[in-house]
């Protein structure tokens, strides 16, 4: 067995619901029953159950690097990098120029450690 398809028998890839719903199935549980334990209808469980059992693929990963800029990041140092004064970033995005001066330096902390963790 191979590491897909353990991960898949081991319902990885399932939501908490879907793998709640398939382990009750499993203990012998009606879809009614499981349907008023989880206050859902017999249609949803029924749902539910079906599209649980498709096959899947495993979707992008989710975790980002801790370096990795956020969209707001990446907007105030385009703007940056063009020579929008803060007082002006700040108007565009509807914030104050003390929170663009924040995002400004925790950006360019997120790329120097980024930098600093590059093997050369």
């Amino acid at each position: 067995m191979n590491a897909s398809t353990q991960e898949k028998s081991s319902g990885a890839y399932l939501r908490p619901i879907e793998r709640t719903m398939l382990n009750l199935v499993r203990a012998g549980k009606t879809e009614a029953d499981i349907a008023w334990r989880l206050r859902r209808s017999p249609g949803h469980v029924r749902r539910t159950l079906a599209l649980a059992r498709l096959p899947r693929v495993p979707g992008p990963q989710r975790h980002r690097a801790p370096w990795d800029l956020r969209p707001i990041e990446r907007a105030v140092l385009r703007a940056r990098e063009n020579g929008v004064p803060e007082a002006e970033m700040a108007a565009r995005l509807r914030r104050s120029p003390a929170f663009v001066k924040r995002v400004s330096a925790f950006a360019d902390y997120k790329l120097a450690q980024a930098a600093s963790e590059v093997p050369q």
